[in-house]
């Protein structure tokens, strides 16, 4: 089972990102600080990492740099979501991410862009990847 490890300040999001992605056979963990985060990190060990960009004691920005910068972090597929939006602003050059949701995002949005990083690391090969799935559960 393929491990996401998520960061949100907003129990709501948490809760719903979880239950999307447990529902498709992914093992999620969440937490709503930046605090002891890279260490977070280490002791996980996600296969993919989602962060909100305007988190209450922090930047996801800024985190995704950091985690892109570390050694033992860097190789890990980090998705930035966010309602927070400026004109020019680009998340994945500006930030490294593997990739940007904005919010709301549908349910469907959230699964391919998971799938889609997993594939750019080779973490999913093309033939197994789980059907994509609406609120009501049907393909």
């Amino acid at each position: 089972m393929k491990k996401i490890l998520l960061l949100d300040d907003n129990p709501d999001v948490i809760q719903i990102v979880e239950e999307v992605l447990a529902y498709d056979h992914y093992e999620v963990q969440s937490t709503q600080t930046c605090v002891d985060f890279l260490e977070t990190i280490q002791s996980c060990k996600p296969d993919v990492i989602m962060l909100d960009y305007a988190l209450s004691d922090g930047n996801g920005g800024e985190l995704c740099k950091a985690i892109k910068a570390h050694p033992r972090t860097s190789d890990i597929p980090v998705i930035i979501f966010s309602a927070y939006s400026r004109p020019g602003l680009d998340f994945i050059k500006e930030f490294g991410s593997d990739a940007f949701l904005a919010k709301p995002f549908g349910i469907d949005d959230l699964l391919k862009t998971v799938t889609e990083v997993m594939q750019k690391k080779s973490l999913l090969p093309v033939e197994t990847l789980p059907p994509l799935r609406t609120l009501s559960g049907k393909n």
